[in-house]
């Protein structure tokens, strides 16, 4: 038995030592051919002699030096890739031993591009068959400018200027963060993108067709924002810092890295608002029941805003491949923001039932937000076929948001409301499993899964009543809410790819089960239970010269979210009211469109889709007792038919230009308050950016954009028109970057106007907005990578819950 493990051993020194005779090194340095300094960490890649097969890939060492170990002695080609210089293939010949491949020299990029007098954009803009994507790291503003701003410049997007987000005319969306949903978006978009550096976004995806996997939720599509870049072996990142005035600083921070079977990849930033303030109006006027035409009653209110604050955000993504079939991720999200809001508003009321009032009213308090997002996937891969994937899931979701306000009135006449002070905490927190499969066969792709959703709301509210010096509890104003939400769905979809045709077809069936408690109203319970099939259909077809044709069908669904369901009463404006309805039922929508793509030197693309939406959700006010409520309800009926066209084209090689504009017509109506409205009307939409490149390490830029007025089923808006002027330097090797951005240059200030009109009452409100603001930021990238990281090809997307919006 010795013997024959002595042999054994002795065999495998043999082998180990046979091979080393038969292995090799390659070896070397890179320099810049301009000042002769080493250059680290530049990628080299090794192939075959035909340059077609990659055998290995390196880095090279601080010093500039390289080697590449235990290779078979033959003929190779080496690549070497580094950003700024160009890239250069060096021949390596049949060798026994050791090459030395001596000091390879790179040429600065530009050099090479005068010579040559070629250059390259990245299109801004891609279509899809189901879905429009705008290049983010293309714009050359966005290391300057936040989410929001980047949101304004995506084809099918509008942001009015209070910065409420509409798609495709509709406020009613779902938003993904990296194809995952994020509660606290659905609740509060406008205030986490405001934070949101867009520096930290690779792309903005427009998806207005979803397939079956996604939930159905969101009657207009689901607007997605990519922020995770690839990683690769090795580390990188960038580190931002920004400047905007008025609004304040910020300091974000994007790393990458990944060492042999695990990857990481993040970003995590801190802010703050600094204090600003505005002015603000509030009129209404009371119309006759007998004379329509006479106003038996004005309030009207002067004053200004204050706000201000301080938030954090944060990232990561975290993969680990056990080996090439068995995968596992995880990902944590967490936002939070604490903000100091208080109004002071001169008020005067005539003609109500009170007679002549007047007083100044003082609303103090904070409003908070906390929000996590918290995953776990696994990801089973086959022998057979790479695309063929099983993944289980499971997902956790938490936030918070919190107000508080004390309201008093002072300078009183006629005025005997007493000062009270209002508190209320809501918060979802909901739980998912999801399980999917992907199988391919030839040029078909099956996809199938299940889900579950458990999902729990709730409202907490309480108040206080001034009693002498103090303030006792006040127990008309404590309402405690629960509502409980659960979702259980499947879906089956198919894809065919042809040679000039593809096809994507497929249903998915949801089922609701809802039980609320009013737990201080008598313990009121309210229970339903609903189904719906969704079925979605997207068509795409190649035509010739570059162009593209795309069909799109399907049916959406919006649930109630709980900020709309909340019966807390928002009394920080005595006569100014605002709450939700815990009765609103889930609406269905169809959406049919058709685009036709053409690409070359530049991107055109021409949208055309209709949208109908019955017994929609839409916020609404009524007028009882001389105060206005501002509540929602299932009252409207919605039409859309909506033409969009986009593009961008290159001029020249340095000057470009990127363009979206939409023209759509709405019609509304409904019933509320006992009464029927009506309103239609034409809105646009329409940007426009031109870049300039005015040497390799200078761009120039400048945007304008006209918005036409909301149409609610009330009333609408005025319109809201924007420009701004960029400027960036890039700089040590083009790892720096300084970018200024004025925002509105010919205008400081712009006031936004909300109106309601109706046969009783009209009602104006005004917010003035800071308008034009200056944005400076500073980024530095480090680090090196060679390799990707894996991801999962699944995972976790609760878009079955609509995101806050304004009208259309």
């Amino acid at each position: 038995m010795k013997k024959l493990i002595l042999t054994a051993i002795c065999g495998c020194m043999a082998a180990i030592a046979l091979c080393q005779t038969n292995t090799a090194l390659i070896k070397g340095s890179v320099t810049d051919s301009a000042t002769q300094k080493p250059l680290s960490y530049i990628t080299l890649a090794l192939k075959d002699s035909t340059g077609q097969q990659s055998i290995k890939s390196t880095l090279t060492k601080p010093d500039g030096s390289f080697e590449i170990n235990q290779v078979t002695p033959k003929a190779y080609q080496l690549v070497i890739i580094a950003v700024g210089y160009q890239a250069k293939t060096i021949t390596i010949p049949a060798f026994s031993k050791i090459f030395d491949a001596g000091n390879i020299l790179l040429a600065n990029a530009t050099n090479q591009l005068k010579e040559v007098g070629v250059t390259a954009s990245r299109p801004l803009v891609k279509q899809e068959i189901d879905r429009l994507s705008y290049d983010v790291q293309a714009d050359p503003d966005s290391k300057a400018l936040t989410a929001m701003d980047m949101v304004r410049r995506v084809p099918l997007l509008t942001v009015d200027g209070d910065d409420n987000i509409q798609l495709q005319g509709s406020g009613s969306y779902r938003i993904f963060i990296n194809g995952k949903p994020s509660a606290l978006l659905a609740s509060s978009p406008k205030d986490v993108l405001r934070s949101m550096p867009a520096s930290t976004i690779q792309k903005i995806e427009v998806i207005t067709t979803p397939p079956s996997k996604y939930d159905s939720e969101g009657l207009a599509g689901i607007i997605n924002i990519i922020t995770f870049k690839k990683t690769t072996d090795g580390y990188n990142g960038t580190i931002t810092s920004r400047y905007s005035y008025p609004w304040g600083p910020n300091l974000n921070l994007t790393a990458t890295a990944k060492q042999s079977k695990f990857g990481m990849s993040g970003y995590v930033g801190v802010g703050r608002q600094s204090i600003n303030t505005t002015r603000l109006t509030n009129l209404r006027e009371t119309y006759s029941a007998s004379q329509p035409t006479a106003i038996t009653s004005t309030f009207n209110q002067d004053g200004i805003y204050t706000w201000g604050g301080n938030y954090i955000y944060g990232s990561t993504e975290m993969s680990y491949e056990l080996d090439s079939l068995n995968l596992f991720t995880a990902s944590v999200n967490y936002n939070r923001g604490v903000f100091r809001q208080d109004f002071s508003r001169q008020t005067a009321f005539t003609g109500g039932q009170a007679g002549a009032q007047s007083y100044l009213l003082l609303t103090n308090g904070n409003f908070d937000w906390e929000g996590l997002d918290a995953g776990f996937n696994y990801q089973l891969g086959f022998k057979r076929n790479k695309q063929q994937l099983f993944t289980a899931s499971y997902r956790y979701s938490y936030y918070l948001n919190g107000q508080n306000s004390e309201v008093l009135a002072t300078d009183r006449i006629n005025y005997d409301v007493p000062n009270y002070n209002q508190f209320n905490d809501a918060s979802t927190k909901e739980h998912t499993f999801q399980l999917d499969y992907v199988h391919p066969v030839k040029q078909l792709t099956i996809e199938a899964g299940v889900k579950a959703i458990l999902r729990g709301n709730y409202s907490l509210a309480t108040g206080q009543q001034q009693a002498g010096q103090g303030f006792v509890d006040d127990l008309t104003r404590r309402n405690n809410f629960v509502y409980d939400q659960d979702v259980y769905s499947a879906y089956n979809s198919y894809q065919l790819k042809l040679t000039k045709w593809t096809f994507k077809a497929g249903l998915r069936v949801e089922h609701t089960r809802v039980n609320a408690n009013f737990i201080t109203n008598n313990n009121t319970l309210l229970k339903t239970n609903y189904t719906n099939a969704v079925p979605s259909v997207s068509a795409m077809v190649t035509l010739p010269k570059n162009q593209s044709l795309t069909f799109g069908y399907t049916t959406r669904l919006e649930r109630p979210y709980i900020f709309q369901l909340n019966p807390f009463v928002d009394r920080s404006n005595s006569q100014y009211i605002n709450t939700g309805n815990p009765n609103l039922d889930a609406v269905t929508s169809q959406l049919v469109e058709i685009t036709h793509t053409k690409t070359g030197k530049g991107t055109l693309s021409n949208k055309l889709s209709f949208m109908y939406t019955g017994n929609s959700i839409v916020q609404l006010i009524k007028l009882v007792n001389d105060t206005s409520t501002r509540t929602f309800a299932n009252a409207g009926n919605t039409k859309i038919l909506r033409w969009n066209i986009s593009g961008n084209y290159n001029i020249t090689n340095k000057l470009s230009v990127n363009f979206n504009s939409g023209l759509f017509y709405v019609w509304l109506k409904g019933p509320f308050n006992d009464r029927f409205y009506s309103n239609e009307g034409i809105r646009t939409n329409t940007f426009a950016n031109v870049n300039y490149k005015l040497t390799d390490s200078w761009q120039l830029g400048a945007t304008g954009g006209y918005n036409r007025r909301y149409i609610n089923l009330q009333g609408g808006s005025n319109d809201y028109p924007y420009s701004s002027v960029s400027a960036s330097k890039t700089f040590l090797n083009k790892m720096a970057t300084i970018t200024a951005v004025v925002n509105n240059p010919f205008q400081r200030y712009f006031d936004f106007k909300q109106f309601t009109n109706t046969p009783d009452f009209y009602q104006g409100n005004t917010n003035r907005q800071f308008y034009r603001t200056y944005n400076i930021s500073f980024s530095y990238k480090f680090g090196r990578l060679s390799s990707d990281i894996k991801k999962n090809q699944r995972s976790i997307n609760n878009d079955d819950k609509s995101s806050a919006g304004a009208s259309n």
